[in-house]
This record gives structure tokens, sequence and C-alpha cells, in this order.
């Protein structure tokens, strides 16, 4: 439909004599009209473009700080016009004029005018009178676009309940689910795919009561929300909807072995508004809350066709909870880095820590934690251990012998340091 919006807003373009740009909802870049500069070749009068509208452009989106500022003036509730003033010092050296793009209630889009001075005089309508007719058919055309969107969003919403059907369905459902969503994906079915898991996702509601909107990076096949296992839901750290468990993403691969495009889209997804914000991400101990604030991405193994996706969703949401839980993977991790995270994740539900490092885990004790996990991640090699934690060796001895009072284990015996290494790993989880 790529062509359909271009050919709408360069309508628009045309009929206001303003460049025009279309934004999702999510604020992700969808098509956009060049200015005409008119008689003047070199483009004298053409307006510089603001920070704003060029980083737009460039990157295809708009940050969330802009995103926020902007939707400040009731945009997402806005039925008609709005026309919002410059202001340089968020970065927007010329005003706007947006017209919000809807249909039947539920805002999509926006598509926004770049009020250079051309537009100063343009009557938006209200109780003093109605609309400049040439923005009266601009609106009109941003009906058509959001008639398109809304059939584009249906489009999407089917492939996600196939996607979710597919990934956690009943195994009696599953089979149907896999042949609607191959003829659904038609060639891209069978090419190289990857899963991506954000966890946690907060589903973020359309305005007007429409379905849940989900982000739709470039390279995604399928999205869908999926819920949380049956049971106790985990504390959210996002205030307001329940969380579902994750958000599950199918994308494209350009070969076989490639993770490049599932990074992008994760790096994306981690950047929408159902993500929770992240945190200081400082490593460290199981014991001091390091990592856990905020979403995190996993990337899957790569697979070849729709067979194997319902295996790859739970690599896809174990990397996910390993990038959550140790800030040393970053937000974004692949389940080929995830190391002992792979065992530990796939894991039924403790009720609680090993009795041998309850004592351990108490936050009085979060350095000796620390300390003991960074011993064991260095295979223990004191001299390693000390120059990791910038401590000395003498001070590293003395920790690791109150480690040993603690837990009752000793670190000289192979078990028992497995015991421990595993313990303060499933703590992070």
């Amino acid at each position: 439909m790529l062509d359909d919006y271009q050919q709408l807003v360069d309508e628009i373009s045309a009929a206001l004599g303003a460049p025009a740009t279309l934004e999702n909802r999510d604020f992700g870049l969808i098509a956009f009209g060049a200015h005409d500069s008119g008689d003047d070749p070199e483009g004298a009068d053409e307006p510089a473009l603001d920070p704003v509208r060029t980083r737009s452009i460039l990157r295809r989106r708009s940050t969330a700080a802009v995103r926020a500022w902007f939707e400040g003036f009731g945009i997402a509730r806005a039925q008609a016009p709005l026309r919002i003033p410059p202001d340089p010092a968020a970065g927007v050296f010329m005003g706007r004029i947006c017209l919000p793009v809807r249909h039947r209630g539920v805002v999509h889009g926006y598509v926004w005018l770049l009020d250079d001075g051309h537009l100063s005089d343009l009557e938006l309508g209200g109780p003093a009178g109605p609309p400049d007719p040439r923005l009266a058919r601009a609106m009109e055309t941003a009906a058509r676009i959001g008639a398109l969107m809304a059939a584009e969003a249906r489009a999407d919403e089917e492939l996600g309940r196939l996607l979710r059907d597919l990934l956690t369905g009943p195994p009696d459902g599953r089979d149907t689910a896999r042949t609607a969503l191959r003829a659904a994906l038609r060639g891209a079915a069978e090419g190289p795919l990857a899963l991506v898991a954000v966890t946690p996702w907060t589903p973020e509601d359309a305005e007007g009561g429409g379905p849940a909107g989900l982000p739709n990076p470039p390279g995604v096949a399928a999205v869908c929300a999926v819920p949380p296992a049956p049971g106790p839901a985990p504390a959210d750290p996002t205030a307001g909807r329940s969380p579902a468990a994750g958000l599950a993403a199918l994308v494209r691969l350009r070969a076989g072995t490639a993770l490049d495009p599932a990074r992008a889209a994760a790096e994306h997804l981690l950047r929408s508004p159902g993500a929770a914000a992240p945190a200081s991400r400082a490593a460290g101990g199981p014991g001091s809350g390091a990592g856990m604030p905020g979403s995190a991405a996993g990337v899957s193994a790569p697979r070849r066709g729709l067979d194997d996706l319902p295996a790859a969703w739970p690599e896809a949401l174990a990397a996910a909870r390993a990038a959550r839980a140790d800030a040393r993977l970053g937000p974004v991790a692949e389940w080929s880095a995830i190391g002992p995270y792979r065992l530990l994740a796939a894991l039924p539900a403790a009720t609680g820590p090993d009795p041998a490092v309850r004592a351990l885990l108490e936050p009085s004790h979060a350095e000796l934690a620390r300390t003991a996990e960074a011993f064991l991640d260095c295979a223990g090699q004191a001299s390693r251990t000390a120059q990791a934690l910038g401590i000395h060796r003498q001070t590293l001895y003395y920790r690791l012998s109150r480690v040993e009072q603690l837990t009752g284990l000793d670190l000289d015996a192979g078990e028992d340091r497995l015991l421990l290494h595993m313990a303060l790993k499933s703590a992070r989880l």
C-alpha cells in the first residue's frame, strides 16, 4: 500500500501547497511529499527543514520525546485539524498543521504540514466558521488514508492472531494456523526466519476503544501480544494495564544465519510505547536488582520455514528474560549467546531459591553475592576476579570465606561450586 499512501500524501501537498508527511500513530514515517520550490532553480525559496522533520525523514521515525511533545497538544483526541506553534527549544523551528487520520473514530496516524508562513491564513474551521475549502478537501483525503490504514491494520491483526495460535495455541489448532499463515505470507513463509520476544509488554489500546495497536517495524512479517501463562501474574514495573507475557514478532532474514534484521526489529520494538522504559542497567549481582527494570528483547535461533516456530518462541522468550536479568547481555540478547540461561530459563518456576543460598540472596549480602558470582564466572581464578571487581586479593578471600559461612558450601568442591553458580544465575531470572 506504500504507493497508495504516497499518492494520497502528494494530493494533500499539492492541494495546500505545503510539504506533507504521513506518520502512523507510533510516529513511524510512512510517506512524505517533496516541497516544490517553484521557479527558483537553486531552491532559494525552499524553507530549511527543522531538526525534528529532518530526523523523521532520515531515521523513518520520531523520538519518544518528540512524540510526547506533539501529543501534549491533544492530537490523539483531535477530530479536526490542529495548528501547532513552533518551539525552537524542542527543535521545532516551524509550526505544524496536524490532520488526524481517523477511521470509524479510531486514530491511525497523522498528516503533518510544515507551516512556513504560506499557511498562516488557512482557516482551520470551528465556531467562527467552516474550514478553508482546500483544507476540507485535504481532510477528505486524510479520511481515505484512514480507511487504507484501518484495512492494513485488520490484515496485520489477522496475521498476528495466526502467529499467536501457532506459537501458543492448543496442539490441535496449530496445523490450521500454520497453513493459514503460510498462505498469507506466501514466499516469505519458506525463507529464513527468526522470532523476537519483548518482555514485559503492555498492550496499548487504540484511541476510541478500537483494537490494541501493535508496532510493525520493517522486515516484520507478523506481530502479536502473547498472553501470560495461567497462574499468578508476576509483578510488573509498569503501572496501568496488565502486561502480556511478551510481544512476539516474526522477522524475515536476508540470509540463513544473519540475525541483523531481527536485532534491528528488536531495537525498534524496545522504543515502542508498549515496552517499559529501562532504568539504569549497571552490571551487578543477583541481589542488586540490576537489569530488572524495563523491557528487554530476545532473538531465537534462525529457522527455515514455519514448522519449527513453536520451538523458537521459548528460545526468544528465554533470551529476553536473560537480557532483562543480566545487564551484561544487553537490552537485546540472542539465544545462542545467553550461556547457562538457556538451561535455567527452561526449568519450571521454583517456589523460592535453593535453601543453601537463601541467606546469601538477602539484600544485606548483595556485595557478597556479586563477589561469589564474579568468582565463579572467572572459573575460580582469584587474580582475574580481584581485577574484575577492583578489589585486593585479601578482600576477595575474606568475602569468599563469608560466602562459605553463609551457605555452608565448600568453594573448593566442584559440585558445591556448580550449585552456587546455578542458584545465583537462577536468582536473576
